[in-house]
């Protein structure tokens, strides 16, 4: 089992990825490199790729300002308004999982990127007619994880 992740949820693995396979889930994978490396790299990957970061929230100095302990657990929130925007205007509800987030988190000695595809992303909402950007936000997804793992 996943730490984190209840018995319900059905898991492959391969050499560094640990994809969780049901709805709501996550494409999980190790980094090759130290957290605050991931990040930093991610970030510029995000960005060179022509996207924006809007936010990176530190929820482990976040849980520390508050009297409490948390492994070192970052999420990067990021997006292309070119992309996400027709989809939002398209299915509003989508606007609950844009703009796209990667979370990046040290367990056990080990960095890993944890992100929904958008295509779980367009089953939970139940959009249509969008196969091909869908395809094609997994796939920048992917290679966004790939400058790491």
């Amino acid at each position: 089992m996943v730490a984190g992740v209840g018995p319900r949820y059905c898991i492959a693995r391969s050499k560094r990825t640990t994809i969780l396979r049901k709805a709501g889930c996550a494409m999980v994978k190790q980094s090759r490199y130290s957290y605050s490396d991931t990040i930093a790299r991610l970030s510029k990957a995000i960005v060179d790729a022509g996207n924006r970061v809007f936010a990176t929230i530190d929820q482990s100095r976040a849980a520390a300002d508050a009297g409490l302990t948390l492994r070192p657990t970052s999420l990067i929130i990021f997006g292309n308004p070119k992309g996400g925007t027709p989809l939002m205007a398209a299915f509003p509800l989508v606007a609950l999982d844009l703009p796209q987030k990667m979370l990046v988190w040290e367990e056990d000695g080990r960095v890993k990127v944890g992100y929904t595809q958008m295509s779980e992303i367009a089953q939970r909402y139940n959009i249509t007619g969008r196969d091909a950007q869908i395809t094609a936000m997994d796939h920048a997804l992917d290679l966004l994880s790939a400058t790491v793992t």
